[in-house]
């Protein structure tokens, strides 16, 4: 049996815990769904294609950017978001590294 992570998990998997919760939600799933490969969505075009108010929508892409999900560049008064792809290889590549070598 490994150590006894029931009161704190280790602090490299601390980042991966905060991906996982913020694609725990559908609605952030089908947010990170709507990006197609390379491309760069302000609140409105995302909120333009889904069926939740932008309001609503900012509060996920919030909840996402702090996660490292999504990275945000303002561009005048426009915030452009894009799914910071390496960050997310290097994360969920930890979790299948895990995966392979100790189960």
């Amino acid at each position: 049996m490994k150590n006894d992570y029931s009161r704190a998990i280790p602090e490299a998997w601390q980042e991966i815990s905060a991906v996982f919760t913020a694609l725990g939600d559908e609605h952030r799933q089908r947010i990170l769904l709507t990006f197609e490969p390379g491309e760069r969505l302000n609140v409105g075009q995302i909120a333009e294609v889904s069926t939740l108010a932008r309001s609503t929508v900012s509060h996920h892409l919030k909840v996402l950017r702090e996660a490292g999900v999504l990275t945000a560049e303002r561009e005048g008064k426009e915030i452009y978001f894009h799914v910071n792809k390496g960050f997310l290889q290097d994360t969920l590549g930890t979790v299948l590294n895990y995966l392979s070598s100790n189960l």
